[in-house]
């Protein structure tokens, strides 16, 4: 399977001529769902959820779908009728030849004034790959292949470290990092390497990996 970062949260997924592409939003870039056979969002928040990006990818490929809960559902599914699916916790099903399980509930707390709001993140190929959204969901499989939700404003390193020990995957990618500048990245990289138990390692956007 191929891996491709995108800017932030967006990551491209191909094999056998297919492609997966998970939160192309509004901080990844405009083309970043083009080509998509079939698109996975997290939750409704902008940086993981674009319309415009989304319309675009559908647009496109008259044959793509999108799987994701309901509350991004309801926001896009009368604009492309039987091609966006409602998925939740529990819930298994096929993208594109994927086989996909989702995992997890709720956002990760931002602060206990703002009320939290449903993510799911999506376990692909029965560990193959891992991508939780804004949460620290523990999926209960075996991961290989962590995207690793690196920095955020309702995360500290501390917490990061503890999730990728927990997890134990064989390797973490960096994502949701748009916000982690080039000055800080040495350092996130240090700690979460030493302390994580796993190999962790960082793309830069477009570029890509075997997983």
């Amino acid at each position: 399977m191929k891996l491709t970062k995108k800017s932030h949260s967006c990551v491209r997924l191909e094999k056998d001529g297919r492609t997966l592409v998970l939160d192309p939003g509004g901080f990844s870039e405009e083309d970043a769902a083009l080509g998509a056979d079939a698109i996975l969002v997290t939750h409704e928040h902008p940086d993981h959820f674009d319309e415009f990006r989304l319309r675009a990818a559908m647009e496109d490929n008259p044959a793509a779908q999108i799987w994701t809960l309901r509350s991004v559902a309801e926001k896009i599914s009368s604009a492309f009728p039987g091609r966006v699916h409602t998925v939740g916790h529990g819930d298994t099903f096929t993208a594109a030849g994927f086989e996909v399980q989702v995992h997890g509930e709720l956002h990760a707390v931002i602060h206990p004034d703002i009320p939290r709001i449903t993510n799911v993140g999506f376990l692909v190929d029965g560990g193959k790959v891992f991508h939780p959204g804004d949460a620290l969901t523990v999926p209960g499989h075996r991961v290989e292949t962590l995207m690793l939700p690196v920095m955020a404003p309702w995360s500290k390193i501390s917490e990061v470290i503890d999730y990728v020990r927990e997890v134990r995957p064989q390797r973490a990618y960096d994502i949701h990092d748009a916000l982690l500048t080039d000055l800080a990245r040495p350092i996130y990289d240090r700690q979460i390497g030493q302390l994580g138990g796993s190999e962790h390692l960082r793309l830069t956007p477009g570029d890509s990996a075997e997983v």
